[in-house]
Formats: C-alpha cells, sequence, structure tokens
C-alpha cells in the first residue's frame, strides 16, 4: 500500500510546451517582446472603420425609354428582362421599378456569389433579352448594368458658406475637389447643393412662324456652331504644324448672334426668334445647415481604408487651404457626421478599458497572490491583446465597431487562466520545489483542465462563423475576434507566464520597500488611466 501512495505522489506531470519554453526562457523573453511591438504595430496600422466592409452583391439594370408611361415600359421593358434575369442561378430577392421613361430592376444575390460573376451573368440574361425589346430603344442607348457598391459611403461632410454667390461657392468646392480626390484613400468627392450651369434658349412660337423656322433647324445651328475641328496642318520652315479651329462659344453674345436662318440676304440671328439665359438647371439636390443653404462635399473613401489616416489627411488639406490663401479667411467651413468621431472613441474606451483592467487586476490579486503575481497576471492583459491584434492583422481583418465591442468583451476573461497558472506555481514554492520545477510541474498538473476550459468557452461561439446570411456577415466578426483573443490569452498563460514566474520568484517576501515599490507602480498606472 505504501509503494502505491509513493509511485502516486512521484508522478510527475508537465506541458511539453511549457517545458520548452521554460528550458529556452531567453527565446521567450525574445518572443514576448518582439509580440509586444508588432502588436503595437499592428494595432497603430490596421485600417479602422465604422461598419464591417460587407459585400452584398447587388446589381442594377437602369433602362431609358423616353416618351413611355409606367405601363409600357413595364410591358415593353421590364418584364423581358425580368423572364432572363429569374433564370440566374443564386439571386436572393429581385425587385424592379417601372416609372415614366425609365426602368429599374435590383437584382440580390446570395452572399456567397462573387460579384463579379453576378455581374456578368446579369449582363449575359439583358443581351439575352435584347431581341424582346422594343427596336428604337437603340436610339437612347442600352439597358446599363452596374453593381451598387454598399462598402462606398461618406465618412464625413464639409460644408461651405459665407457671404459669396453661388458661382463662387461652387468654385471652392470644385477646387477642394480637387485636391481632396488626391488622396490615395478617397474614392471621389460628390458636391451637393448646387446645380449644374445651363444655358436656356425659350423660343417664341410666334416668331418662329412668322420666321418660318421650325425647332430642328434652331437645334441644328446650335450644334454646328459649338464644335471645334481640325484644318489639317500646315509646314512652316523645318516644323510641321497643326491647325485647328476654334468654334466653341465663348460668351452669351456668341450663342445670341447665331444664324438660324439666310435667304434672300436677309438674315435670322437666334436673339430674333428666342431669349437665351445663363442659368442653372433645375435642382436635384438641396443642402441646409442651420436653416442656411450651404454647399456640401461628401467624401467617400475607398473599401478597406483606413478612415482615421483619411480624415486626418482631409483636415491637412482644409488647414494647408487656408494657410495659403486657397480659400478666403471669411469663408465658412463646417464638418458633418463625421464617421471617425466613434471610431476614436471606440477606440479610446478599448485603450482605457486595457489600462484600468489591467490595474484593477493588479489591485485585487495584491490583496490574495502578492504584489509579484499580481503582475504577472497583469501582464496577461496587454499580452493577449497584443497577440490578438498580430492575428489579427495576418487575417487582413479590419478593426470596425463590432471588433472592438468582442475586444472589450473578452477583457474580463483574459486573465482567468493566468490566475490559475500563477497560483498553482506560487502552491508548488511553497512545498519547497525550485523554481524551474515549480512551474514545470505547476503548468503540466493544470494545462489540460485549463485546456478544457477555455475550448468549453470556445465552442459557445464557434457555431457563430457559419452564422448565414446579411446578419452573418455582418456579425461574423464577434466571435472569430473572441476566438482570437481567448486563443492568445491560453498561450499566453501556458507560454509567458510560467517563464516570468520561474525568473522571478512568486513567494519572495515583501518588505516595506517592496510596498513602497507597489504604491508607486499603483500611482503611475492611475495616471496613465487618467491621462487616456
Amino acid at each position: 500500500m505504501n509503494k502505491v501512495k509513493d509511485t502516486i505522489n512521484t508522478v510527475v506531470r508537465e506541458f511539453k510546451l511549457s517545458t520548452l519554453a521554460l528550458k529556452n526562457k531567453n527565446t521567450v523573453f525574445l518572443l514576448t517582446l518582439v509580440l509586444g511591438l508588432y502588436g503595437m504595430f499592428s494595432y497603430i496600422s490596421l485600417p479602422k472603420e465604422l461598419n464591417p466592409d460587407i459585400v452584398m452583391p447587388t446589381i442594377l439594370v437602369q433602362t431609358f425609354y423616353p416618351g413611355n408611361a409606367p405601363v409600357d415600359i413595364e410591358n415593353l421593358i421590364t418584364r423581358p428582362i425580368e423572364k432572363e434575369v429569374e433564370t440566374i442561378k443564386g439571386i436572393k430577392q429581385l425587385n424592379s421599378t417601372s416609372a415614366q421613361d425609365v426602368s429599374l430592376i435590383i437584382v440580390e444575390f446570395n452572399t456567397n456569389i462573387e460579384i463579379k460573376q453576378a455581374l456578368q451573368d446579369v449582363k449575359d440574361a439583358v443581351d439575352k433579352a435584347k431581341p424582346e425589346l422594343p427596336n428604337d430603344l437603340s436610339i437612347y442607348g442600352d439597358p446599363v448594368v452596374t453593381d451598387i457598391e454598399f462598402s462606398e459611403f461618406p465618412i464625413l461632410n464639409i460644408n461651405l458658406s459665407g457671404d459669396y454667390s453661388l458661382v463662387e461657392l461652387k468654385e471652392y468646392a470644385e477646387y477642394l475637389e480637387d485636391e481632396i480626390e488626391s488622396v490615395y484613400e478617397v474614392s471621389r468627392v460628390e458636391i451637393q447643393g448646387i446645380n449644374d450651369r445651363e444655358i436656356k434658349i425659350n423660343v417664341d412660337l410666334h416668331k418662329l412662324e412668322s420666321y418660318q423656322i421650325n425647332f430642328d433647324k434652331i437645334e441644328q445651328a446650335i450644334a454646328a456652331e459649338n464644335v471645334s475641328i481640325s484644318s489639317g496642318d500646315v509646314k512652316l520652315g523645318g516644323t510641321r504644324r497643326s491647325i485647328r479651329t476654334i468654334g466653341e462659344f465663348a460668351n452669351m453674345k456668341e450663342i445670341e448672334n447665331i444664324i438660324v436662318k439666310n435667304e434672300k440676304q436677309k438674315v435670322v440671328y437666334l436673339k430674333d426668334v428666342a431669349e437665351v439665359i445663363d442659368g442653372y438647371a433645375e435642382p436635384n439636390s438641396f443642402s441646409r445647415l442651420n436653416k442656411e443653404p450651404v454647399v456640401s462635399l461628401q467624401v467617400i473613401k475607398k473599401s478597406g481604408e483606413n478612415i482615421l489616416a483619411t480624415t486626418d489627411k482631409v483636415y491637412k488639406i482644409l488647414d494647408d487651404s487656408k494657410a495659403n490663401h486657397s480659400l478666403p479667411e471669411n469663408l465658412n467651413i463646417s464638418i458633418t457626421n463625421d464617421s471617425s468621431d466613434m471610431i476614436r472613441q471606440q477606440l479610446s474606451d478599448l485603450e482605457n478599458s486595457i489600462i484600468l483592467g489591467m490595474l484593477f487586476v493588479i489591485i485585487v490579486l495584491f490583496f490574495f497572490l502578492g504584489t509579484r503575481n499580481a503582475l504577472f497576471v497583469g501582464i496577461a492583459i496587454p499580452m493577449s491583446m497584443m497577440i490578438s491584434f498580430v492575428v489579427i492583422s495576418l487575417l487582413g481583418v479590419r478593426i470596425n465597431m463590432v471588433v472592438l465591442f468582442a475586444l472589450i468583451l473578452a477583457l474580463g476573461m483574459l486573465v482567468d487562466n493566468a490566475i490559475v497558472v500563477v497560483e498553482n506555481i506560487v502552491r508548488y514554492r511553497t512545498k519547497g520545489y525550485s523554481l524551474f520545477e515549480s512551474a514545470r510541474q505547476a503548468v503540466g498538473e493544470i494545462a489540460m483542465p485549463i485546456i478544457s476550459s477555455t475550448l468549453t468557452t470556445l465552442a459557445a461561439f464557434f457555431p457563430l462563423l457559419f452564422w448565414d446570411g446579411l446578419m452573418g456577415e455582418f456579425m461574423k466578426y464577434m466571435p472569430m475576434t473572441l476566438i482570437i483573443v481567448l486563443a492568445s490569452s491560453l498561450f499566453v498563460a501556458l507560454v509567458i507566464i510560467p517563464v516570468f514566474a520561474s525568473t522571478f520568484d512568486p513567494i519572495k517576501i515583501s518588505n516595506e520597500s517592496n510596498k513602497r515599490r507597489i504604491l508607486i507602480i499603483i500611482a503611475i498606472l492611475w495616471a496613465i488611466a487618467a491621462v487616456f
């Protein structure tokens, strides 16, 4: 019986990975430093956006057929195209709108369908439907098939106002448009609240009848005049130069003096039969800020680019434009709907949570495990986060609202494994084991239980990775992030923590200087937390 007890007592358990780490401490310290620095670099350089970049394959088929009522548009255009499009596989929803002069068909595919393949399939279906469409449709153009990009949305609005005319505000807006579109991360800039310049020719029907002129003659006369054509080339000395006749309108007088009829030495000018007005097209958008009209620029970034870096560059362009007097000082510039504000706030919350979480863990564990043990457990939080950022960066995942929520949610679960490991190492040290043996046997004893516990927690989130549909594409980042963070905390507990605990004795007797050092460390952490 005593032999059995002695055999049981001499059984030594070990976890191979932890033992390997304990035998190569310098390598683990170097690995910790590299992972910490690389994790910080990944956190800074990772693209940050408000919402996940969801690819929702949606195709728009737009067909113009002027002069037809909605009923005719539906029968002649919409139904023949729908008949062919419905045969495509992978369609989730098909919607169509038949309005005056135009047909709109929106084809939404399942999320597992590639957008390029969906676009090509719809184009092929529209080509098959062309023989059933009206013969004169080609006069107005073939159906236009385009993909709808939902990831490109305005990240901020720049509003221009002041004691300036619409023409001047438009010039300033176009200047900013050119400057902002030169930023690599910006896809395009859309100007809202101002209409395109339009030359209106109001024809007097009575004068047309008296001069026996119809609308076609006026249209042909204007089209023939407003052109610049090549007139060949001429050799001057040893150089051959091209000649170009400029005939484009330069001012309103040239338009008014167009000859629309010349018979029997009687010349009829455009101004004789019509009124020419330099104006603007009918408004299709309005921009108001504080009940005042403004010219608004909507800045749209490219998909996958860093929203924080983009907005910083846009703000720099605005400041530089004011500084070099490209924009007048009294031009009012206001920013609205800045999506980066929420991202900055969430990132700040995450940083505060990491610092305060580490601080509270050290304070609470100080009363139960001692100073050094509390610090051992405390480093599990930042190290787990840094390793998580490395993995997230390698997977090509961008930081967004869902990822940040998952990171904050996981903070409370990061120290569980580290606490168990440190407490068991302390127990072995109190029995008189050496630093190396305490770490080796303590981790070997509880390795499988904490691995099983972590896998049990991960198992609850793993099925969410297979959540299909649009909501699944949006929410898959939460279980993915939680799995990465908890797996990182397990690695820290089994590899990094034992090395630190076997290097710095976890049961070293504390004295007054140690207590004073503890208070200093706590004060420094509180100061850091207050800054952030």
